[in-house]
């Protein structure tokens, strides 16, 4: 199982990111996917999910209105679309996999996770 997240950069506070998280070697559309973050010196909180079924999405209260979350399941794919970014987003983002899961906001409910993609917001 393989899941590559791609997406991060530089941004100015203000400004947009979308983030992709590519799965392979899953059954895809039975996973539910999630978006975690770890800022520096931080411990890793949860940014979003999604459930297997895409009908259930969920995010943390200081993302919610900004980011969106979705699913291909065509491409085996999920985005995060970052909006109005401010530097407290500013970490590495990681996605993870979650058999038959609805993007629950508990780490260890995630069988799989990606190697993590780093957001920098500056003002």
């Amino acid at each position: 199982v393989q899941l590559q997240a791609s997406g991060g950069g530089l941004v100015q506070a203000g400004g947009s990111l979308r983030l992709s998280c590519a799965a392979s070697g899953l059954t895809f559309s039975i996973y539910g996917m999630g978006w975690f973050r770890q800022a520096p010196g931080k411990e890793r909180e949860f940014v979003a999910g999604v459930s297997w079924s895409g009908g259930v999405t969920r995010y943390v209260d200081s993302v919610k209105g900004r980011f969106t979350l979705s699913r291909d399941n065509a491409k085996n794919t999920v985005y995060l679309q970052m909006n109005s970014l401010k530097s407290e987003d500013t970490a590495i983002y990681y996605c993870a996999a979650q058999a038959r899961g609805y993007g629950s906001s508990q780490s260890q409910g995630y069988a799989y996770w990606g190697q993590g993609t780093l957001v920098t917001v500056y003002s």
